[in-house]
């Protein structure tokens, strides 16, 4: 301390604490002259002693003058020193980045014109303080005054000038001092820092590529900041980070090609040159780790910030290959929501994503993870937008055709969810749902499963049959083989234990809650196009072994409901036995339901399905037990009902002349053996023997018509059982009903003749 005050006039140093500028400033230039000789003279032990000095006396003092002479000293003994003021930067730079946070406004923004000036002498050599400057300037890069605020900016130029001529930079320990402050709201440290990545990212040296997943998160943050400018510094420095990484000469999908050929350039150069030329070669390109950010940033709440997501993520999935296979369903997570967002931009971006993740070809057990995307797909199927919905089902139908054994592998996590979706409320989605069903169902194991799994379904839920039954089943009938499904089906049903439930699959809709709406087995059997070679083999059953096997496997589950069973043997030309059904029913059967059903069927026989029996009323002598049954079927409709009127008028455009003329009726038995009506073999009903009617083509109709029977017998039963419960029940609310009224009204007689008595006493 002696040293400095013999050194330095006290003149100077009382100037140097004045509270005007300009004797400062002329003091400074003293202090300056001073330090230059002291240095020509290389008596470098007074110059520390001047340093500390102006440090200890002046910038650590309780006096704002005394602090900004000092500052203004440090910087003008550091321009003194000019080059020989690298040794004193120790001593020099920290008092200076003290004063940064100094409560006088005038004090910091006399430190940063100091460090401005110090800067300017040392240049490079001011590298190795960069992280305790760049951390200063970041403060005051949001200082409450704008004087300061004007002299931040200044250095931070001069600074961002000094790093990028410098190769003592050291990048490695800048990220992490850049990656704590990318989550800062204030918009001017945001300004200032996304500067710096935009500045860093220019000098060729220096591999920001290498380190932008540190600090790709913050940079989409700012994406959705309220000023404009923000959005619009922070868009520009992403822009050019996606064109560098297009750019960038590593084509992953021939990442071992590339590597052998850049080890062999880096060994060639390294033969000439000291240096490592390698980061001019090779900029790395961590897709997996920036997935994972983005995949956040896609859901994000701003729309601008999802665009940019969804459009970094389409780029990787063009340009990461293999490097991004482990990440496939979390990226798959962010696009599905996006296909149903509300920006048209993001949609399209987002579905041309979609197909190119779809399109790649990845192998099971090498990052890719078959499960994982299944589960991301079926947490999709509870979207609320239907084109996500749609999409996911897309991805579960492209990995059954190309890795079916481990998507089966995963069916019971799965299975619930897809059946499920059979409710959906889009068709679209219902129809993609039943495809998907079907692929699984390619083998006999699970065709049966998913059968079972689906009446058990319908059974629970009266809704989903009302509504997606009939759609479900036809397409199932396209999907799968109409006869296959319809043999299952009836397996299925014949062993229902729910009576009430297996009728309403077969034939009877009148306890749901729009039957009219709801089409059953039989309604679908006889009026959909998906089932007309159904139809027509059943009507060869007589006939054709293939349709007598067809009329067998229907025939045991269609007994759950006489109109299903009549229609059928309609519809097989049993008349016989249709019209023995018919005489079969008792009282119960011919209920209201009943009715109903029947209603039904006349009006379906005055469709194209039963064209050719209506034709085969032209020839009543072949054809008496049709008329049979059609007058048994007359007899048992009401006779003010319009479809006993329906029957009666095409009952009566029945030629009356067969009824008499035992000579046509003969003439058309001789030719019966064969006739050909159109394409279907006729046979002439009318004259056959009992027991060559009770058994057609092997079909043995006395056994049928007992097993209907017995099968009527058992509803029959159920119903009783199912009246006695209600009647029972009705019963003991009533009785309880009536013991809380007498319970009631004998506290009111206690009450009445309390009141008595003591009126008597009285």
């Amino acid at each position: 301390m002696a040293d400095a005050l013999s050194v330095i006039p006290a003149s100077v140093l009382r100037n140097l604490s004045d509270k005007l500028y300009e004797k400062r400033k002329n003091a400074a230039l003293e202090v300056e002259g001073i330090v230059k000789q002291l240095a020509a003279t290389g008596d470098h032990e007074k110059i520390s002693a001047v340093i500390k000095l102006l440090t200890e006396e002046f910038t650590n003092s309780p006096q704002a003058n005394l602090r900004k002479g000092g500052l203004i000293g440090l910087a003008a003994a550091t321009v003194g020193l000019t080059s020989e003021a690298a040794q004193h930067l120790e001593q020099i730079v920290p008092p200076v980045l003290n004063s940064f946070s100094d409560q006088d406004s005038r004090v910091r923004y006399y430190a940063c014109e100091a460090l401005y000036n110090i800067a300017k002498v040392v240049r490079g050599d001011f590298i190795v303080f960069f992280n305790q400057i760049f951390d200063a300037l970041c403060k005051l890069s949001a200082d409450s005054d704008a004087n300061v605020q004007s002299a931040a900016h200044l250095l931070d130029r001069l600074v961002k000038d000094i790093v990028t001529e410098s190769d003592q930079f050291s990048i490695e320990e800048f990220i992490p001092l850049l990656r704590e402050r990318m989550n800062v709201l204030n918009p001017y440290v945001r300004q200032f820092l996304v500067g710096w990545i935009t500045v860093l990212d220019s000098v060729p040296d220096i591999d920001m590529l290498g380190f932008l997943p540190d600090f790709l998160d913050g940079l989409f943050n700012m994406l959705s900041d309220t000023s404009h400018e923000i959005r619009q510094q922070a868009d520009s420095a992403l822009s050019e980070f996606l064109q560098e990484i297009k750019n960038s000469p590593v084509n992953t999908q021939h990442l071992s090609t590339f590597c052998h050929a850049y080890v062999e350039v880096c060994s060639f150069l390294r033969s000439f040159c000291a240096s490592d030329y390698s980061i001019y070669l090779l900029k790395s390109v961590d897709y997996g780790r920036m997935a994972e950010i983005l995949v956040q940033r896609a859901g994000s709440q701003d729309g601008f910030t999802r665009q940019t997501a969804i459009t970094w993520i389409n780029e990787f999935v063009k340009l990461g290959g293999y490097q991004l296979v482990p990440y496939y369903a979390d990226i798959l997570g962010a696009i599905l929501p996006c296909i149903s967002d509300k920006e048209e931009k993001i949609i399209v971006v987002a579905r041309e994503t979609n197909e190119e993740l779809r399109s790649f070809k990845a192998v099971p057990g090498e990052g890719f993870d078959v499960g994982a995307i299944l589960a991301v797909a079926k947490r999709h199927l509870s979207s609320e937008w239907e084109a996500t919905r749609i999409e996911a089902l897309h991805w579960i139908s492209a990995l059954l055709d190309k890795h079916r054994e481990q998507v089966l592998s995963f069916l019971n996590d799965i299975f619930d969810t897809l059946l499920d979706a059979l409710s959906d409320s889009s068709d679209e989605v219902v129809l993609l749902v039943l495809e998907v069903h079907a692929c699984i169902a390619k083998d006999t194991k699970h065709f049966q499963q998913l059968l079972v799994y689906l009446v058990g379904n319908f059974r629970n839920d009266n809704s989903l049959l009302e509504k997606r039954g009939a759609l479900i089943i036809r397409r199932l009938c396209v999907l799968l083989g109409a006869q296959t499904v319809y043999r299952e089906l009836s397996i299925i049903l014949e062993k229902e234990s729910d009576l009430d439930f297996a009728s309403i699959m077969v034939q009877d809709f009148a306890h749901l809650t729009d039957p009219f709406n709801f089409q059953a087995l039989n309604l679908i059997l006889l009026t959909s196009y998906e089932l007309s070679e159904l139809r027509e083999l059943l009507k060869k059953s007589l006939a054709d072994n293939a349709g007598k096997d067809l009329f067998h496997a229907l025939y045991s589950s269609w007994c759950h409901s006489p109109m299903a069973i009549i229609s059928l043997c309609l519809l097989a030309q049993a008349y016989q036995h249709a019209s023995t059904v018919i005489q079969s029913l008792v009282e119960e059967d011919t209920n209201v339901k009943f009715l109903v059903q029947l209603d039904k069927l006349v009006r379906l026989l005055e469709t194209p399905t039963f064209a050719y029996l209506r034709l085969q009323l032209l020839e009543p002598g072949r054809y008496t037990w049709l008329l049979k049954s059609l007058y048994g079927l007359l007899m048992l409709l009401p006779q003010q009902s319009a479809a006993f009127k329906i029957l009666r008028t095409r009952l009566k455009t029945v030629p009356s002349y067969s009824f008499s003329g035992d000579q046509v009726h003969n003439d058309v038995h001789s030719k019966s053996s064969n006739h050909m009506d159109g394409r279907y073999r006729s046979f002439e009903d009318g004259d056959m023997s009992k027991e060559v009617l009770n058994e057609q083509n092997g079909i043995n109709f006395a056994l049928r018509l007992q097993q209907f029977e017995n099968m009527q017998r058992r509803h029959r039963e159920c119903a009783k059982s199912q009246a006695r419960l209600r009647k029972t029940s009705a019963s003991i609310t009533k009785d309880d009903d009536a013991a809380g009224g007498r319970d009631v009204s004998g506290v009111a007689g206690m009450a009445t003749g309390g009141g008595d008595g003591e009126k008597s006493r009285e």
